[in-house]
């Protein structure tokens, strides 16, 4: 019997509601239960899959000193690792990866973004910052490492960017969307509605939009806020940690909506705030595929969202949700509008939403990601 692929998945830090250590996760589940993968996750720090998991877990913590001390150390120490597996698929910016899944985009097209919002004093301390500096320089140099071989991209938006800016060419850029549990995530979980709307102070036949994702000001809650202004029935649910939430919450009161919008911090579980709303609205400046959409869309969710989010790639206007700048609050107050103004239509744009994303299964993902490794190995 042959043996099983050495497969070694780098990723620092396990940060339990962030979507790309998500990502990590069930490609780790979904793969090791194949039985074809031996997966082992070399990391900082991992929070969770300790217990009852068939992939290893091995720490990469070296001393360190500030947070370039920390990167440039944990990437330094995962090389010194490399050698010993059959494949190594990083997610994080490290040079000499035979596999790098770019889950979190660009880092130079995120500083341009970034810069949208930024005031001289903001841009020129990120030009000027030895962290920003040292990714960048970092990103360059894996893009254009000999051992690199296949990028996974999770989005059309990120496979062109880095073959445009670093010009990777096509044969090593491959296209794997995130997989969702479609069984998990599903229109059933309308269940919750009725509990949890009483809970969080919701008319039940209030129009709801949901809001996932740490990061406000990258994700774009201003917009969110502003956006919902004009529609005195409409509520606007927030479930993600920030430290600048109490900021928010005042910008909420100043725009005399403050009863209409639901602020609940982080949240564990997930599903109830997809089963208690209408849609899910992410006004994200850069966010190369997150995985809020592909869940709210395989729970009948539309999405509003921003041309700079790679779930724009599934995105119909009308059909299963609207796109517009993250920036453009009058383009989301109109595109809101008219799902507003279609509301006997809701039940057709709930199952545009869910077919959608029906496809993208984990199963159909780990098939991909395996797929894509076979080739690797056998040099094609």
């Amino acid at each position: 019997m042959s043996q099983p692929t050495r497969l070694a998945i780098v990723r620092q830090k396990y940060n339990p509601h962030g979507g790309a250590e998500r990502f990590v996760a069930r490609a780790l589940d979904a793969l090791s239960a194949r039985g074809a993968l031996d997966v082992t996750l070399l990391a900082r720090q991992w929070e969770q899959g300790q217990n009852g998991n068939a992939w290893h877990h091995e720490k990469i913590d070296p001393r360190y000193t500030g947070r370039l001390g920390r990167d440039r150390g944990f990437a330094r120490a995962a090389q010194r690792r490399f050698g010993d597996f059959d494949l190594v698929q990083s997610h994080e910016r490290i040079p000499g990866a035979a596999i790098f899944r770019a889950g979190d985009g660009v880092h130079a097209s995120w500083l341009e973004q970034q810069a949208r919002v930024q005031g001289l004093t903001g841009q020129l301390s990120r030009f000027l910052s030895p962290y920003h500096n040292y990714l960048l320089a970092a990103e360059n140099e894996m893009f254009r490492h000999p051992a690199l071989r296949t990028v996974i991209c999770n989005s059309k938006i990120v496979r062109d960017e880095i073959a445009d800016r670093f010009g990777v060419p096509d044969d090593k850029l491959v296209l794997i969307y995130n997989g969702v549990d479609t069984a998990v995530f599903h229109p059933d979980l309308v269940s919750h509605r009725a509990s949890k709307r009483r809970e969080w102070g919701i008319p039940d036949d209030a129009p709801l939009l949901a809001y996932v994702g740490s990061g406000y000001a990258r994700k774009g809650v201003a917009t969110a806020l502003d956006a919902i202004v004009p529609y005195p029935q409409l509520h606007l649910l927030v479930a993600g940690r920030d430290k600048n939430a109490p900021r928010y919450r005042r910008r909420a009161d100043a725009l005399g909506i403050a009863a209409r919008v639901h602020f609940l911090d982080a949240v564990d579980d997930v599903k109830p705030v997809y089963g208690a709303a209408d849609a899910l609205i992410l006004p994200t400046l850069y966010d190369p595929f997150p995985n809020v959409c592909v869940e709210a869309l395989a729970c009948g969710l539309p999405v509003f969202t921003s041309p700079m989010c790679g779930a724009a790639d599934w995105i119909v206007d009308g059909r299963n949700g609207w796109i517009n700048d993250a920036l453009d609050v009058e383009g989301y107050r109109s595109a809101i509008g008219a799902w507003l103004g279609r509301r006997d239509d809701w039940p057709t744009l709930r199952a545009a939403a869910r077919a959608t994303a029906e496809p993208y299964t984990l199963s159909a993902m780990a098939g991909e990601l395996e797929a894509l490794y076979a080739r690797l190995l056998a040099g094609t």
